[in-house]
């Protein structure tokens, strides 16, 4: 296989680790207002992500790396034209990284909300725009012969873009909910599967017609793997149902798991959707950029992807051992002994 057709499909790997492991940080996140009815569950249920966000979050820097670094053209057109979004998800996680640093260091309960409704925000606000810009990059968008976006923000904010980012916002926000309900007992628990319960119909609604949408789309553009694309979607419907069956009946670990199946496939579904173009062109196909002509040498993949094959384990290795450390439950007993303490 050509080296920029698999680096085309290592980079969507990395995306879909990250939108996996930052996703349910996401849904964590967002879930605060509704599970969170004192201070001792917000703590409960912050500290369930508390040992890992950062690490989930590295993802999108390895990601993105390696996207300027085999693909330069579709990186520069990217980030030019998607400035502003990209810019405010930016601002968005480190809004809510500062949050979790200092919330606890806040002297009184209006700071602490404030902190608290500063993670909420920079947690939708991610889970919003991501599926926004995915859309438009599998929709395609308006490039001249140069291959530089022609738009504005308002060509970014049109149907499909909008619907894609609803999808991602309602699929990690259930994300997270199965997580909190997987890492935490008590109260904050039994919200969680009510919340997950709750979620459940918008978010298969909106989930069965992205995939719908995304495989028109892919169909009008003749893409050649579009029987992939119907399989991963078909996957990620049935693993969504599975999780709402599996939340419906208590089954914490299986409703989490079936969760990251539903991402994994729904990311694989816009992936192949867009194949073999990385930035498709709405307003005249020749200007499109494909794998081909905008990724870097052979020379450059070549060396990326030995630095790949020896790095990519060891950190996969390093992240496994992590979670396999802080794998048990985050109890209200816990959070109590430690406020104790603090006191």
């Amino acid at each position: 296989m050509d080296l920029a057709y698999l680096w085309f499909f290592i980079v969507g790997v990395l995306f879909v680790g990250y939108f996996v492991l930052d996703g349910f940080d996401f849904g964590v996140g967002m879930s605060l207002p509704f599970l969170g009815k004192t201070d001792l569950a917000r703590r409960q249920i912050i500290n369930t992500i508390g040992p890992v966000w950062d690490l989930n979050e590295t993802w999108v820097i390895v990601a993105g790396a390696c996207l300027f670094a085999a693909f330069p053209e579709w990186y520069a057109t990217l980030f030019s034209g998607f400035y502003l979004p990209l810019l405010l998800i930016l601002l968005a996680l480190i809004l809510r990284g500062v949050s979790f640093e200092y919330r606890h260091r806040a002297e009184d309960d209006a700071a602490r909300g404030r902190f608290d409704w500063m993670i909420v925000i920079g947690s939708a606000v991610p889970a919003l725009l991501w599926g926004v810009a995915v859309g438009n990059i599998v929709q395609g968008v308006p490039l001249d012969a140069d291959h530089e976006f022609t738009g504005s923000l308002l060509t970014l904010l049109n149907p499909y873009g909008l619907w894609v980012g609803v999808t991602t916002l309602l699929l990690f926000f259930l994300h997270g909910v199965y997580f909190i309900g997987l890492k935490t007992d008590g109260e904050v628990h039994d919200g969680a599967q009510k919340l997950g319960k709750q979620l459940a119909i918008p978010t298969v609604i909106f989930a069965a017609g992205c995939v719908v949408w995304t495989i028109v789309i892919a169909a009008g553009r003749e893409a050649p793997l579009l029987w992939a694309v119907i399989a991963c979607g078909v996957i990620a419907a049935v693993a969504l149902l599975a999780s709402v069956a599996f939340n419906w009946i208590d089954k914490d670990g299986k409703a989490f798991a079936a969760g990251a199946i539903t991402i994994v496939f729904a990311v694989l579904t816009l992936w192949l959707a867009l194949f073999p173009y990385v930035m498709p062109a709405s307003n005249d196909m020749a200007n499109s950029l494909t794998i081909e002509n905008a990724s870097s040498t052979d020379y450059t993949l070549t060396i990326m992807s030995w630095a790949a094959l020896i790095f990519l384990p060891l950190v996969l290795a390093y992240q496994a051992w992590t979670y396999w450390v802080f794998r048990k439950r985050v109890t209200r007993s816990y959070i109590e002994k430690a406020s104790a303490v603090a006191h």
